[in-house]
């Protein structure tokens, strides 16, 4: 598939000049500028997505049609079939569904989706309340659900492919940097790294208009003009985002006036508020005379949320072994074939500084521990991290137990026994918790997951410090929602093998 003419516009290397609509001279003021269209990826992408919803209802009446009953009235399926899709993209189309910002990122697009389902139910209800026609239960409570699954499901589809020509360097917005030199680099490690979020850093200012050390770029990112001159570069570019950072001389004020400056360009104002790491549920807005103010709540750990999760953890565990069993014992099989015990347990630190005994497949010799005394040279690892990419002390069949994480599956009994959870931060060692800063030490909130942020984003490809941040996001945005996205990604983690060893 050729991705530049099928679905995205290349994103070019330098802004370009857009042509603007001059206003009348006035001290200050600059050429207001034209909204810059939609890019035609973007477009093709809501219209897709509109387009698999309006399919999704119709298979989902298909199926009605063919399991169904027959009504006691024979004209109701044919009306309702031919209402209900009007009804159900009216709904979504309410609840802004198809906003090309929110599609391929976040969960926002599928909690619009579930809202416009749900809409869509309560509307077919009051019609069928109001009509005093009982007989649309079947249709409020299975056909728009199926719809909406049908629906979520081609999202998916269609999001990772999206990310797939993402990740190929197309149907990305240009976005224009602004801060300090050290800021600005983070902004431009941090899109490139997370590539499916759509970000491409092509232009940046700085406080002295240069990057550091007096250079002309910033990690190969071109510096296009200092802190005065935004607006103008701004104006002048191709810029879809325009994300502002914390800078010296940058005040408030400032920021202000650039908001009015980008005004009806359809360019995007992102703001680092300077809370790394904390997001969602514990960020609120407050209000005080007219001023907004950012309230940060903290973080939640017990609760109904929490007890939910436990039961999730036991419950999930539980059936996860009962699916697992054949596969389990043939593991266990080959372990015991390739010589020596099966399990490998070691002392691990939960919850709170507890300590509890891991159970993994043994994918070492049997004498690693005391072998690896005579490894520290060879290190690889990151901080505490004891990691070689060839270890000697692997076996073969435990070399691929660990590339699909075959064997931490033992690790579901110390989940259904309490001391482990389905999602959360990385299990310590001991020694590895006697070196941790007041930073790392938060890890210890939570109970330590089977999987979690570091399973879905590298591994053991991560450096220590990474590791660290990522089991501290995951710590201070904890929800339910999260956990659920981890476990959907840790299964296209396992399957690539990426970072394992």
């Amino acid at each position: 598939m050729n991705t530049e003419t099928e679905f995205a516009d290349p994103v070019p290397g330098r802004p370009s000049a857009t042509p603007t609509t001059r206003a009348p001279d006035t001290a200050g003021s600059l050429p207001r500028p034209v909204s810059l269209p939609r890019p035609r990826w973007q477009v093709r992408h809501a219209w897709l997505a509109a387009g698999g919803d309006l399919v999704a209802v119709g298979a989902s009446l298909g199926l009605r049609q063919w399991w169904g009953d027959t009504p006691a009235q024979p004209d109701l399926p044919l009306l309702i079939g031919l209402t209900l899709p009007v009804l159900f993209m009216v709904c979504l189309a309410t609840v802004r569904a198809w906003e090309p910002q929110l599609l391929g990122q976040g969960s926002e697009e599928f909690s619009r989706l579930l809202r416009g389902v749900v809409l869509a139910g309560v509307a077919l209800a009051l019609i069928g309340l109001a009509t005093k026609t009982p007989e649309v239960r079947p249709w409020v409570f299975g056909v728009l659900p199926v719809a909406g699954v049908f629906a979520a499901l081609f999202r998916i589809v269609l999001r990772r492919r999206l990310h797939r020509h993402r990740g190929a360097g197309s149907c990305l917005h240009e976005v224009l940097a602004v801060g300090s030199v050290e800021n600005v680099a983070v902004m431009i490690e941090r899109t490139r790294r997370a590539t499916h979020h759509g970000w491409q850093v092509t232009g940046a200012c700085t406080p002295t208009g240069r990057g550091p050390d007096g250079a002309a770029d910033v990690l190969g990112v071109p510096v296009v003009g200092d802190l005065d001159s935004v607006r103008e570069v701004a104006a002048a570019g191709s810029y879809r985002i325009l994300s502002v950072s914390q800078s010296p001389g940058w005040s408030s004020r400032r920021l202000h006036q650039l908001a009015w400056d980008i005004e009806g360009r359809g360019v995007d104002l992102v703001v680092d508020p300077g809370l790394m790491e904390i997001a969602g549920p514990r960020l609120h807005m407050s209000v005080v005379d007219g001023m907004p103010f950012l309230r940060l709540t903290e973080p939640s750990f017990s609760g109904v949320a929490r007890m939910l999760k436990n039961t999730a953890d036991r419950i999930g565990s539980a059936l996860l072994l009962i699916l697992l069993a054949p596969v389990l014992l043939a593991v266990a099989l080959m372990v015991k074939l390739d010589g020596g015990p099966v399990f490998y347990r070691q002392t691990r630190v939960g919850q709170h500084s507890e300590d509890f005994s891991m159970i993994k497949f043994r994918s070492m010799v049997p004498d690693a521990d005391r072998i690896r005394a005579t490894l520290v040279s060879d290190d690889e690892g990151a901080g505490p991290l004891f990691k070689m990419r060839n270890d000697p002390r692997i076996t073969k069949v435990g070399a691929v137990l660990r590339r699909y994480s075959l064997d931490e599956l033992p690790q579901l009994i110390n989940v259904l026994c309490g001391h482990m959870s389905l999602v959360g931060p990385r299990p310590p060692l001991p020694h590895e918790v006697l070196t941790y800063a007041r930073d790392a030490q938060r890890r210890l909130l939570v109970k330590p997951g089977l999987t979690g942020l570091w399973q879905v984003s590298g591994r053991s490809d991560l450096s220590w410090e990474e590791s660290v941040r990522l089991d501290l996001r995951y710590v201070e945005n904890w929800s339910l929602a999260l956990d659920g996205l981890i476990l959907w990604k840790t299964v296209g983690a396992i399957t690539r093998g990426r970072g394992a060893y």
